[in-house]
């Protein structure tokens, strides 16, 4: 099967069914789509590909939020056997050109006409690109003499009256996607996945994590991550299952409780906001309301552990104890998530610990999974009724995994990617002769469950899921002669920082500029105005990375390291491990009173 099969087998299963629930800016209300609507709609949009009489296995982008037309343009590219290949609407300009060139993309549909505005000064590195469609463009808003634009509705209306086109001829083995990876070792690479790779996938995760017709997702990761599409739009399309569509993530607090959603799918950055609000509130409480929640907290830990089957088996007490003292705080915490959540998944990222162990202590029923694009993209998960948040569960139903000489965690299934598009050196180095993909994670195995506990080579994995490469960006910095030495830092953070030794001449300069009367006290350092400023001078030397790759907080010292304080190796590079532990103060500092 493929995905556009699967999903005209969705559509004949359940025609009646809720498929998918959009808010209307416009009106203002939400408006359900039932399966035989996204179907007819659809067929508009495969009419009108159709007409462009574009070749079978030729690139198609998408830049748009999660939304009713992501779905029925990309089901109807994969209809007529087409690769779709999804941008990110955050990127910058330059990392969405080299996606365009390097795909070969011959059309592009874009939500707003300010989207290609920016990318049309970029035009000449992807000349493939013919045709630019728009969802809200109005007449005028781009010179007349650009004719690649085109208004979405204009474009579906001129082939209302076309017949139906007839059904590709992709099997499943045919390439469906190129999700480009966030280019942490340098520019982007197109993973190329297979409609098996995607379906069989999902159906491992449907064996481990059931999905029924009654479940309903609230989506908003991108769908142009990869975790997203498969857990948070095909496995419900598989399923029968309704998904609404967040408005944004500033909304989603509301979204939450009006969708009323059973099932979640994040990243671990929305669990953290969930956990600091949560020690925000008990900061304000007085200690007699401090010593309830955290009997309360404990009382749900040892319920949770109770029920599982590596826990102490004490289950009618805890359950006890749970009722008595935590039951009405639960149902407080669940009704912020809408009330009706069975399942919240955490991937993308590593969650942290305290986090994990705190929200299943108050009844949120979290589970970790873990994967990669690469692996299409889940390889191991955590079950609700086999969860140990310190791990990322099992591996998948079909999936293989062991570990190499050196730990790296090594993954084989269905499910491992056909390659790299246009670039066999790098697909040759990921995926060995018998099949198994390196995924640079070290890892350990303990009774079937895996632990991640770091990377082959240095990369940043943020808990919003956004990778980075520290020693790229560190090496960026290293062109201004403002910065001595640098290091990144915000592993399983939600935002970047930088910890700056800066050059004594270059700064005497600048102080001199700020009318600092001592520019060699340490407290001139930390005002506020020169934090702006060489937070600024930072993220310009930057700006070429990916807008996730922004530094929010730095901390400034005069003090080099050294090699004999042990900070530095002898040919100068910095001791990540140790840097991060001598400073462990100052990083906790930057976090601790952030403005976002």
């Amino acid at each position: 099967m493929t995905l556009p099969e699967a999903f005209a087998a969705r559509v004949r299963a359940t025609p009646s069914a809720d498929a998918y629930i959009q808010h209307d800016a416009a009106s203002g209300v939400w408006r359900t789509w039932s399966w035989a609507a996204i179907g007819a709609e659809m067929e508009r949009w495969r009419r009108a590909l159709a007409a462009k009489s574009i070749p079978a296995g030729e690139r198609v982008a998408v830049m748009l939020p999660n939304c009713i037309e992501w779905v029925c343009f990309e089901q109807a590219a994969l209809a007529l056997g087409l690769v779709v290949v999804p941008l990110y609407l955050t990127d910058n300009p330059g990392n969405s050109a080299h996606v365009l060139a390097d795909s070969g993309a011959c059309l592009l549909l874009l939500d707003s006409a300010g989207q290609w505005m920016r990318l049309r000064p970029l035009r000449a590195g992807f000349p493939i690109l013919q045709r630019v469609l728009c969802l809200q463009h109005r007449p005028g808003e781009l010179d007349d003499s650009d004719r690649t634009l085109i208004g979405c509705e204009q474009w579906l209306a001129a082939h209302e009256g076309s017949p139906p086109p007839p059904p590709g001829t992709s099997g499943a083995a045919a390439l469906a996607t190129l999700i480009y990876t966030s280019g942490t070792t340098g520019p982007a690479k197109g993973v190329m996945l297979s409609h098996a790779n995607i379906l069989s996938n999902a159906l491992a995760v449907l064996e481990v994590v059931p999905v029924v017709p009654a479940d309903r997702f609230l989506s908003f990761l991108p769908l142009s991550h990869a975790f997203e599409r498969t857990v948070g739009y095909y496995i419900p399309m598989l399923a029968g299952a309704c998904v609404a569509f967040a408005r944004s993530l500033q909304d989603l607090p509301e979204d939450l409780v009006g969708i009323k959603p059973t099932a979640l799918t994040s990243v671990p950055r929305i669990y953290e906001r969930m956990f600091s609000r949560i020690e925000c509130e008990l900061a304000q409480r007085g200690p007699i309301a401090r010593t309830v929640f955290h009997r309360a907290e404990m009382a749900g830990w040892r319920r949770f552990v109770a029920s599982q089957p590596w826990g102490d088996g004490r289950a009618m007490f805890a359950r006890l104890e749970w009722a008595l003292a935590g039951r009405h705080l639960a149902r407080k915490i669940a009704a912020r998530l809408g009330g009706h959540v069975r399942v919240a998944v955490s991937g993308g990222a590593p969650l942290a610990l305290p986090v994990a162990r705190r929200l299943l202590a108050l009844g949120v029923p979290l589970i970790q999974g873990y994967g990669l694009t690469e692996a299409a993209p889940v390889v191991s998960a955590n079950r609700l009724d086999d969860n140990l948040p310190e791990s990322v569960g099992r591996p998948l139903p079909g999936v293989e995994i062991k570990l190499d000489a050196g730990g790296e965690l090594l993954v084989r299934g269905p499910n491992v990617m056909m390659g790299y598009w246009n670039n066999p050196t790098a697909t040759a180095a990921a995926v060995d002769g018998e099949g198994w993909l390196h995924t640079r994670d070290l890892a350990r195995i303990e009774d079937g469950r895996v632990f991640i506990h770091g990377r082959v080579k240095e990369i940043i994995v943020m808990s919003t899921g956004e990778k980075v490469s520290p020693s790229d960006m560190e090496a960026a910095l290293a062109g201004d002669a403002m910065f001595e030495q640098t290091l990144i830092v915000g592993e399983r953070r939600p935002f970047l920082v930088a910890l700056l030794v800066l050059n004594p001449v270059i700064w005497r300069s600048l102080a001199r500029t700020r009318a600092i009367a001592d520019p060699d006290d340490p407290a001139a350092l930390r005002e506020r105005a020169v934090l702006s400023a060489i937070c600024d001078q930072v993220n310009h030397r930057l700006a070429g990375f990916p807008v996730w790759g922004r530094v929010r907080r730095v901390h400034l010292t005069l003090a080099p390291w050294t090699i004999e304080s042990g900070l530095v190796t002898p040919t100068m590079k910095p001791k990540r491990r140790e840097l991060e532990q001598r400073f462990a103060e100052e990083i906790a500092a930057l976090y601790r009173h952030r403005a976002i």
